[in-house]
């Protein structure tokens, strides 16, 4: 659930540790995800794995109402761009329940209550770090919504948890912890992450002032830094990701598959009005006019318009990563094709690579390396805590980041392919072109990609 369509409120759960319902069956086994979370050199996201925990549905509100009247100690800080990191020790406390969290948050009301001397528009306020078994220590039955067995710790459940709740702009200054493993479950809202690897701390200029058990923060606001005093923050390379219940992408996804299905339908119906069955999967149930495929489109590039209406600005950043992602992997198309022509040692470095990135599909998602390029995000903000995933030795981290996404491909072997051609068409001949090779170009994912952003930008100006 998008925290704006009610509450502007963030809710992630984390369990600290040595680590849509029906017929979805999870991509990985506990044993198979555990492996991964202790193999991954770099920041991931697992996807479809928390589909059937009870905690997916919850809201804060709902939150509140189950610890109606408990009293809760919120963080509050200054939505200020400034370069200086608002540290912990910087902030002032408010006591408070969530009811009343949400009162000053979704009504931005200063009148009366403890958050009464705070401007909504210019304060933060986070509950973090709380401990299930502080907050809900009457209430265990809830332990049993948080399911992190599923990721191969048997046993663990939400004892093992803590919950996040903020608002717009709540953010833990960037730190890194000397030791532990974090699986972090986004359950409403969305947080950005920044994470840098383990090798390039001497960049962010590393320091245990304030002091905080095993935590090591950087001297940056990493959002706006100050590369005058921090020169060598420059050489960090920064991945980020925004994580929400449903993955960013899905939006662009969905105006790119309305555009496949217009084409599609529109061409094999006209080549065959009335056999729908030589084209049409069985699966498929939903009506095909083309006055449907028109609402679909438009319903879709809608819902990414209204997820992105914030500002002008991050529509447009949106749009401008998914064409830099898009070019970054015909690259990758190009490196491989040259990969295959070559002998010897470069072959062998190419199957090193295919090795690699062999851990990695549509349920698991690399965190990508942010390009030097992107633009800073503007206003100061940085979503960014939970614990970083170390090994013994502290030579490698990972962030372990939980989504729920029902974006999955299939595949399987070709037999038949030939025969979705239509059964009056000629024979097959090296000058003969099919609706079906048209359709593999028009709707070929890279190409759609592209119309969709050059129809989303229209859109959106």
């Amino acid at each position: 659930m998008a925290a704006g369509s009610e509450v502007s409120s963030r809710l992630t759960l984390e369990a600290t540790a040595a680590g849509n319902q029906g017929q979805h069956v999870k991509p990985f086994t506990p044993e198979k995800a555990k492996e991964i979370i202790m193999s991954l050199q770099q920041p991931a996201i697992f996807c479809n794995m928390v589909f059937d925990w009870p905690a997916r549905h919850w809201t804060a509100k709902h939150l509140s109402e189950i610890l109606h009247g408990k009293q809760i100690r919120f963080r509050m800080g200054m939505k200020s761009t400034d370069t200086v990191p608002q540290f912990e020790t910087a902030c002032s406390y408010v006591e408070a329940t969530l009811e009343e969290f949400l009162t000053w948050n979704c009504d931005q009301s200063n009148d009366s209550g403890p958050f009464k001397d705070y401007d909504h528009s210019k304060f933060w306020a986070y509950a973090d770090y709380k401990y299930f078994v502080s907050l809900f220590e009457d209430k265990t039955d809830i332990f049993q919504d948080v399911i992190w067995s599923d990721f191969g710790f048997p046993g663990r459940n939400g004892q093992e948890s803590t919950l996040w709740i903020g608002s717009s702009g709540a953010h833990t200054p960037c730190h890194l912890d000397s030791y532990g493993c974090n699986l972090v479950f986004q359950v409403q809202g969305r947080k950005r992450w920044h994470l840098f690897p383990p090798e390039d701390t001497p960049f962010l200029y590393p320091t245990r002032i304030p002091y905080e058990e095993s935590s090591v923060f950087s001297k940056i606001n990493v959002v706006n830094p100050d590369l005058k005093r921090f020169p060598q923050f420059q050489k960090a390379r920064r991945h980020t990701v925004t994580l929400s219940p449903r993955q960013e992408e899905d939006h662009l996804a969905r105006v790119e598959e309305a555009i496949t299905r217009m084409l599609v339908c529109a061409l094999k119906t006209a080549e065959d009005p009335h056999n729908t069955r030589a084209w049409l999967n069985p699966t498929e149930v939903e009506e095909t006019s083309h006055e449907v495929n028109c609402h679909y489109l438009n319903g879709a590039v809608a819902a990414f318009l209204d997820h992105y209406k914030t500002s002008k600005g991050v529509e447009i950043q949106a749009l401008r990563t998914s064409k830099e992602n898009l070019q970054k992997e015909d690259l990758n198309t190009c490196n491989h094709m040259e990969m295959e022509g070559t002998h010897g040692q470069n072959g062998t470095k190419a199957a090193i690579k295919q090795e690699a990135a062999s851990l990695f599909g549509p349920d698991l998602v690399p965190v990508t390396l942010r390009s030097k390029e992107t633009p800073s995000e503007g206003g100061g903000i940085f979503e960014n805590d939970g614990k970083d995933f170390v090994d013994k030795d502290g030579k490698h981290f990972a962030k372990l980041l939980c989504a729920d996404r029902q974006q999955t491909m299939s595949t399987s072997d070709n037999a038949g392919v030939d025969q979705m051609a239509s059964n009056s068409a000629p024979a097959p001949s090296q000058t003969f072109v099919s609706t079906d090779d048209l359709l593999d170009c028009l709707v070929n994912p890279q190409v759609t990609r592209m119309v969709a952003q050059l129809l989303l930008q229209g859109k959106s100006l």
